[in-house]
């Protein structure tokens, strides 16, 4: 999945569970300086960074990575 899209799709959960970036890189132990470069699309997060995102903002990670279909 290219960069920006990673960032946008984490954007819009993050948002969606009404979560700002500070609380989430604090919930995922990370600066909040590199959550703003995943979200603009400048870094890439790893694994262990999509299943925290994941798990913090309480959403599947096939969902996060737009794996999962509305309605299943």
């Amino acid at each position: 999945m290219e960069n920006t899209r990673w960032g946008r799709r984490i954007r819009a959960f993050r948002r969606l569970k009404r979560i700002n970036q500070v609380e989430l890189a604090k919930e995922m132990n990370i600066s909040v300086s590199i959550l703003g470069q995943i979200e603009q699309g400048k870094r890439v997060p790893n694994e262990v960074q999509l299943e925290s995102i994941a798990t913090v903002l309480d959403i599947q990670l096939d969902e996060l990575k737009g794996e999962i279909k509305e309605g299943k």
